[in-house]
């Protein structure tokens, strides 16, 4: 059985929460060569293959948006944080339907 993300957002919804003040959890997955090209402002990177051991980094108790280039890591990393008992969302699309600013 396909695990489903229980929640998905869009690059434009977190577009518009961060550019409307509101503060977000974000967690990018990506490779550290992808963060360096660019990643969204306050932003947490922990590359997926690395992310089992450091889970106890991430706050359990916030809602956590995964985000990476294509959505299709960040689904996988989903799908882990959420067996563990993270409320996690997923931006459909990744960073490559991003139209806002990267630092």
């Amino acid at each position: 059985m396909a695990f489903k993300v229980p929640k998905i957002t869009t690059p434009q919804e977190v577009a518009a929460r961060l550019n409307s003040g509101e503060k977000l959890y974000i967690l990018d997955v990506r490779e550290p060569e992808e963060w360096t090209d660019g990643h969204v402002a306050g932003a947490i990177h922990i590359p997926l293959g690395l992310l089992s051991e450091r889970m106890p980094e991430l706050d359990l108790s916030q809602e956590l948006i995964v985000i990476c280039r294509s959505g299709n890591r960040s689904g996988l990393a989903c799908e882990l944080l959420s067996e563990k008992g993270f409320n996690v969302v997923n931006m459909a699309g990744g960073l490559n339907n991003w139209t806002d600013k990267l630092v």
